[in-house]
């Protein structure tokens, strides 16, 4: 059975201005946004109610062929060699000009994984201009309010160490310079703030524009600083060392890698024995001297999701009124897709995957309910309720609260970034991993794990969206095209277009043609 779809491209991009508009506005917003359900009213109780599950007969089904599957095999054999291997490089040995041309600070917004993006087109600006980096300054995410830097996430003498023969770093700016803070920006206008970059701007605006600031003051801070260099016609050298700068440079810190290691181990090797976190009993039936496999599955399925989004998620008229509500306030009608039905954006794509739909497609390709499971999520909109039919599918589904103790999450608690950092690494050793819908995690991970060889199932959305509209699917109807459709997305090396980004498709300005 085919099914012919068609695919639209689909990006949000929010204004500089709009997020400094968003930063006011949050510290009298986000106390009637999250504050907790005990001050709500009886009516705010009915968005949260359990929504039903949209695809009955289809979950049905799946629960019923859910028994070990000789095909199943095959989903777990790694990727073939496909004839790449990284290259970070420079062709010439790299070598440091004598002298600085002065500081660069940059100011990074966004979550983790955007900020990960801006250090790496820091270090390339650095070099563009010959200046020192000073380790990037993180804001504070407006939505999370977490206050965690740069050294709390990341290794920062490895960081300098790796990048110490192509770029002068510091780790702070000495006293001449203490008075170039983020405060000092806030104030009022300063001669050596930056902040007209365009985004993707060429190598020769920094040249023309920064250049003549850094020779003047010694100093220039660019603000903001997020997609603000470009992809495209820059030399191989300054690709390569934003190569090196994200696949090399950034690891974590050594206690959420060591946190990390513990959880795969957990996954890999569950214990015999029962094992008791904080009350919750975790039941494993065998003692397997085998390394057991496990998928990570990203669900990016948060309130601002799916607001944005537009679409209608089965939780009823008071969901959708709570997500309109939200989404006016926030966007103040900004949100093209609302234009849209929900049939029309299901149809393109545009409608990020629910934990339920994420479940029938892992179990439509032949994953059964032996699979291990890592849940990677910060917070689910609809809480566990949303998450059962997946769990029923599923039951051997871990997260980070079932996996570590109280203690071992005591330093990471409620700090957004060390989270993702955490699912992050997990991600990276998993077997297979898979977004449920597009954005900056999965970007990350997917060129990662490509420039790895590793695994990555990427769902196609606007078939899944045809898929689950029609509501006559047979299992078998389902799962055929649904296996049909995945042949080519499940980590297949792709290259590089002009204007995307090499940190999700690092081929061939990462990698080399073996």
């Amino acid at each position: 059975m085919k099914f012919q779809y068609k695919s639209h491209g689909y990006q949000t991009q929010r204004s500089g201005a709009l997020a400094g508009l968003l930063v006011l506005l949050f510290p009298v917003i986000l106390p009637s946004l999250f504050s907790p359900l005990s001050h709500a009213s009886p009516s705010m109780f009915s968005e949260w109610n359990a929504p039903k599950p949209r695809h009955l007969p289809l979950l049905k089904s799946a629960l019923q062929h859910q028994k070990a599957n000789a095909k199943q095999s095959d989903l777990w054999l790694p990727l073939a060699d496909q004839g790449w291997r990284p290259c970070v490089q420079s062709e010439k040995a790299p070598s440091l000009s004598q002298k600085s041309q002065g500081y660069i600070q940059v100011f990074l917004d966004g979550g983790l994984n955007q900020q990960r993006m801006g250090i790496c087109d820091a270090v390339a600006v650095a070099k563009i201009l010959n200046a020192t980096l000073v380790i990037p300054y993180l804001e504070v995410n407006p939505v999370w309010q977490d206050s965690s830097s740069f050294m709390d996430i990341y290794d920062v003498d490895h960081f300098i160490n790796v990048l110490k023969d192509d770029i002068s770093i510091v780790k702070e700016l000495p006293d001449d310079f203490s008075w170039s803070t983020r405060e000092y920006y806030a104030t009022t206008i300063r001669d050596t703030r930056i902040k007209t970059a365009p985004v993707h701007a060429s190598a020769n605006w920094y040249l023309e524009n920064v250049l003549p600031v850094l020779q003047s003051y010694g100093i220039a801070a660019i603000s903001p600083f997020s997609h603000r260099l470009t992809f495209d016609n820059l030399p191989m050298n300054i690709q390569r060392l934003r190569c090196k700068a994200n696949f090399q440079a950034l690891i974590f810190v050594p206690h959420i890698r060591a946190l990390g290691d513990s959880l795969v181990s957990r996954l890999r090797y569950p214990s015999s024995e029962k094992r008791a976190l904080d009350g919750i009993h975790l039941h494993e039936t065998t003692n397997r001297q085998q390394p057991l496999k496990f998928v990570v599955i990203h669900l990016r399925f948060d309130k601002d999701m799916a607001a944005h989004s537009a679409c209608d998620f089965g939780g009823g008229k008071a969901e959708k009124l709570a997500l309109a509500k939200y989404r006016q306030m926030i966007w103040q009608g900004r949100v093209l897709n609302s234009q849209f039905t929900d049939e029309e954006l299901r149809s393109q794509g545009r409608c990020p995957l629910t934990p339920e739909e994420i479940g029938l497609l892992l179990a439509a390709l032949g994953f059964d309910n032996s699979t291990r499971l890592y849940l990677a999520s910060h917070k689910v909109y609809g809480g566990e309720a949303r998450i059962s039919a997946l769990r029923r599918l599923f039951p051997l589904m871990e997260e980070k609260k079932s996996l570590a103790s109280s203690e071992e999450r005591a330093g990471i608690k409620g700090k957004a970034s060390l989270l993702a950092a955490l699912d992050y690494y997990i991600s990276m050793h998993s077997n297979i991993f898979i977004s449920a819908s597009p954005g900056n995690m999965h970007n990350a991970l997917v060129g990662h794990r490509t420039y790895e060889n590793l695994k990555t199932i990427r769902p196609n959305m606007a078939l899944l969206g045809q898929l689950f509209l029609n509501k006559n699917l047979s299992w078998s109807e389902f799962q055929q095209a649904v296996v049909e459709g995945h042949e080519n997305r499940q980590g297949q090396l792709r290259i590089r277009k002009p204007k995307q980004s090499l940190y999700t498709y690092p081929a061939p300005d990462c990698m080399c043609h073996v």
